[in-house]
């Protein structure tokens, strides 16, 4: 425990807000970005659809989201590194994906920046929900489009074979 009490400081809470309201912009384009190349994806394949094709986006759009959350990141990482909250770039990530990803991390912020922890915590806790969101609906999108085919294939297979 820190001798020092500890006091939350409006410059604290704004350098937060702003942190939490760059990774939601952030996130808010990267998932316009990601839908734009999945619908064009889904129309390319619109017309032979596949188990492949269907799984293929999925786990496309999936990496995409992956890859924006490590980008979202990388921003936290860098406004501690520039506030000299750690020494190098490795550890201001480390610690910044622990705590976004609500992991928690062995290290901790100086004093005058320990509102962060939580705050990066609720901007992972935002956009993980709202990419859970999008999977799930490219999830179900999938399934529905798979259980089509099915119930396609079996109505062919049920139909008398013409001579």
């Amino acid at each position: 425990m820190d001798s020092d009490p500890y006091v939350i400081s409006l410059r604290e809470v704004c350098w937060g807000g702003t942190l939490v309201a760059i990774t939601m912009a952030m996130h808010g384009c990267g998932m316009l970005v990601i839908m734009r190349i999945v619908n064009g994806l889904k129309a390319h394949w619109a017309d032979r659809p596949t188990l492949l094709s269907g799984l293929g986006i999925l786990i496309l759009a999936s990496w995409l989201i992956m890859v924006l959350h490590l980008s979202e990141v990388v921003v936290w990482a860098a406004f501690f590194l520039w506030k000299g909250a750690f020494p190098n770039h490795s550890l201001a990530y480390y610690f910044s994906l622990n705590e976004y990803t609500t992991l928690g991390s062995n290290y901790n912020l100086p004093l005058d920046w320990r509102l962060l922890e939580g705050m990066i915590a609720m901007a992972g806790l935002l956009t993980f929900a709202w990419s859970t969101g999008i999977l799930f609906t490219l999830a179900q999108d999938f399934q529905d489009q798979q259980m089509q085919l099915l119930k396609l294939r079996r109505e062919q297979a049920a139909k008398p074979v013409k001579r």
